[in-house]
């Protein structure tokens, strides 16, 4: 499967792997896409799994709406159960990183009877991350989500100079700078970073729906040396977790885990998706 469609959309897949292995959905974040994952798919391939690597809402040039409403959560949960619909998977394990893990969060409440298991990557469950904002250092670290709300400038400060303030902080916060040019050149697409901003500016929409608990076998994945999230929310996460729940901390390393250790993210992967 190269693509598939919903309600007029069409999203590029990259879809790999046995096609008879149990099937593992890799959600990327921002400003990624589903390259993020070309360290990760191989090693989980080798070990007999099927990965489906979507370019979400907004990333996909043939689906990039128009207004920040498009951009709610339901729509983003939506997209990949739609994704499952045309797989014609009932339920598949799910692997999100940044808002891939947001997805993947409200994917997993949402609509446990999609999801055999979530691996979440870097982001907490987002009442976990609410409680830390007012209770840490969170709302420091995620100051850019207020930035993003505004139109226009933030096109302006991440695009200026081709793109170059971008980069700088992508490369600055310990992502691999081929991977960062590869990002950058993407969005640099008419109507791509808008539309990849989209995410963060449609968070009013979502904020009346709440994400609930997650009763599926969940696998928590951080790092020490993630800029962005800090360890309050990731800690707390485990009150909104009801069915199986482990927490892999990692060391040092930054946020991008799936490009700077794409062997461990497989690893930690399969060994979950072998004991759900």
């Amino acid at each position: 499967m190269d693509t598939y469609r919903r309600d007029g959309l069409t999203f590029d897949v990259r879809d790999g792997g046995p096609p008879d292995g149990d099937t593992v959905v890799l959600l990327h974040g921002f400003p990624q896409d589903s390259t993020s994952w070309d360290g990760v798919a191989p090693a989980l391939h080798a070990r007999g799994l099927r990965t489906l690597a979507p370019d979400q809402r907004g990333y996909s040039p043939g689906a990039r709406p128009r207004g920040r409403a498009a951009y709610r959560m339901r729509e983003l949960v939506d997209d990949v159960v739609a994704m499952l619909d045309t797989a014609g998977l009932e339920r598949a394990h799910v692997v999100g990183h940044d808002w891939g893990a947001a997805v993947g969060w409200a994917l997993a409440a949402g609509r446990p009877d999609r999801t055999r298991s979530l691996t979440a990557i870097s982001v907490p469950h987002p009442a976990a991350m609410a409680r830390a904002m007012v209770r840490s250092t969170q709302a420091l670290r995620s100051w850019y989500m207020g930035l993003y709300q505004l139109p226009a400038l933030p096109e302006r400060l991440l695009l200026g100079g081709g793109g170059a303030g971008l980069r700088r902080g992508l490369v600055r916060s310990g992502l691999p700078a081929a991977d960062a040019d590869r990002y950058v050149a993407r969005v640099r697409e008419p109507g791509a970073l808008t539309a990849a901003l989209n995410w963060y500016r449609g968070m009013p929409w979502s904020a009346g729906e709440p994400v609930g608990r997650v009763r599926v076998p969940t696998l928590m994945v951080w790092s020490t040396g993630d800029a962005f999230l800090g360890r309050a929310a990731v800690e707390d996460t485990a009150r909104f977790v009801e069915g199986p729940y482990r927490l892999e901390v990692l060391e040092a390393l930054p946020h991008w885990i799936p490009e700077v250790a794409p062997d461990r993210v497989a690893e930690l992967v399969s060994a979950h998706v072998r004991t759900t």
